[in-house]
């Protein structure tokens, strides 16, 4: 499975929840905003999260507290 993820950045209230459970797809910027980083995605959801990694994406999820992490299951963009 295969699935694409984003963050809506004015959303982001900047907790850093995302990058502790997932730091090898969620960054943050210098202000705190989360993005998605995983393989240069550079947050445009583009680029498909591996399947080894999944748990720690539905992880991130659901300690997000805004809920501003958007998945689908097709490209973004």
């Amino acid at each position: 499975m295969f699935t694409f993820a984003s963050v809506n950045q004015e959303e982001c209230i900047a907790c850093g929840a995302c990058n502790s459970a997932a730091p090898d797809i969620f960054d943050l910027d210098d202000s705190g905003i989360a993005s998605v980083i995983f393989a240069g995605d550079n947050n445009r959801g583009v680029t498909a999260i591996a399947e080894e990694l999944q748990e720690e994406l539905q992880d991130a999820i659901d300690s997000c507290p805004t809920q501003c992490i958007q998945l689908s299951d097709a490209p973004f963009a």
